[in-house]
């Protein structure tokens, strides 16, 4: 709760808007996926989210931690959903599926969070950092286990090599504007990840 000044003088209690904190967050990756970390101020981004700069610093210290807390909120939600659909699944290959499906949809639906991510993610505080980056490998691990399975004859680093190629799949599309209609695009973006998988042999 904030005091605000009413017209007598007397103070009285301003609700937080609950939707702030996330208005600023989207505005950042936006702009910040457009510009560069280091050409867009908090200014900007208050701007962006329909408040003066200075209101920011009531939810984040500083731009890193702006950044920082943007970045771990995409790979919260990407562990978060991964672990959902592998719980779903019938069995591996289904699992497998799903995390295809899963990632595509967060190539080509937060485009700019991901941007943002491959882009600025090596500004961050190296514990900042650290801790993005264990959560990436906590993502990955989820592919790992259920590819396991389905190509035996490869190795651990094998698997991890398959994994972090068929993700790559779709980087590309990040910094690519294909002019294609989504469901096209995420046809194509799933059946290159399946094949570096293995799922079509």
């Amino acid at each position: 709760m904030e005091l605000a000044e009413v017209a007598d003088g007397t103070r009285t209690r301003r609700r937080r808007d609950p939707a702030r904190k996330d208005r600023i967050l989207t505005a950042a990756a936006e702009l910040v996926a457009r510009h560069g970390y280091h050409a867009v101020g908090m200014a900007d981004i208050g701007a962006a989210a329909g408040i003066v700069g200075s209101g920011i610093y009531r939810h984040f210290g500083s731009k890193s931690a702006l950044l920082s807390a943007l970045l771990e909120q995409l790979m919260d939600e990407m562990q978060r959903t991964a672990a959902e659909v592998v719980a779903e699944a019938a069995d591996d290959r289904d699992a497998l599926e799903r995390l295809v499906v899963n990632h595509v949809r967060f190539a080509i639906e937060d485009r700019r969070l991901l941007q943002v991510y491959y882009r600025e993610a090596h500004h961050l505080p190296e514990e900042d950092l650290r801790r993005l980056r264990r959560a990436q490998r906590h993502y990955i691990e989820e592919w790992v286990i259920v590819l396991a399975p389905l190509r035996r004859e490869l190795s651990d680093a094998e698997l991890r090599v398959v994994v972090h190629g068929a993700l790559g799949t779709t980087q590309a599309v990040l910094f690519h504007h294909s002019g294609l209609p989504a469901d096209r695009l995420a046809a194509m973006l799933g059946g290159m990840a399946r094949s570096v998988l293995g799922l079509d042999e």
